[in-house]
């Protein structure tokens, strides 16, 4: 009857937090106490609630049963689904107040708040370069390391970047990315292209 009568006996001694099952109040303390006594077994990830464990366990068990009726995408958790469908409805919720700049996921406007406050988070260690961006810092450790991670299975090509790689690739693929659509010259790397496209400045006056 507490549902309908709105009576909440059960309160906690920290804050302000009341609910109607004695349950939830012992929930409730965890996040006071730090306690987490549900944990994964795979991977050792723990929390305060049974559900929260049920839902990380579908990262090791595969399962994926949101599915969105526009493209078919899937995910493991309904909050994801939400976001994603901000693709196909054009939804940008997160707006910057300084220039108007809006996106889908709530993240990508603190990185770009990062423009209007010059905030930079990541500092090598090394050298005085702070970039804004974690990614960015990785790729410049390298340069102190000397590492190449990415390699060429085929002629032992090594490189720093990803994209480098997939660069390099197209020359034993035999893939020509970068397309001219007026003459059909085809080229991998983008620098040439546009070199290539100047030839046809012509043609937008």
């Amino acid at each position: 009857m507490r549902i309908h009568t709105g009576e909440r006996p059960f309160k906690c001694e920290e804050c302000d937090f009341a609910c109607n099952q004695s349950i939830s109040l012992k929930t409730h303390m965890t996040m006071h106490t730090g306690q987490r006594p549900y944990k994964c077994g795979v991977c050792g990830f723990a929390c305060n609630r049974n559900e929260n464990l049920k839902i990380h366990m579908r990262i090791h068990t595969g399962k994926k049963q949101y599915r969105c009726g526009v493209c078919g995408y899937v995910c493991n958790l309904s909050g994801h689904l939400k976001r994603h469908m901000r693709i196909h409805t054009g939804e940008r919720k997160y707006k910057c107040e300084v220039c108007g700049f809006a996106c889908i996921k709530s993240f990508s406007l603190k990185r770009h708040m990062r423009i209007h406050t010059g905030e930079r988070l990541y500092k090598c260690e090394e050298c005085d370069f702070a970039p804004k961006q974690i990614f960015s810092l990785k790729r410049h450790m390298l340069l102190h390391r000397g590492e190449r991670p990415y390699k060429c299975g085929v002629c032992g090509y090594a490189c720093k970047l990803s994209g480098n790689l997939k660069r390099h690739m197209m020359i034993h693929t035999g893939e020509r990315r970068s397309k001219c659509y007026v003459y059909g010259y085809a080229c991998i790397q983008s620098d040439r292209m546009k070199r290539h496209m100047k030839k046809h400045a012509w043609l937008y006056l």
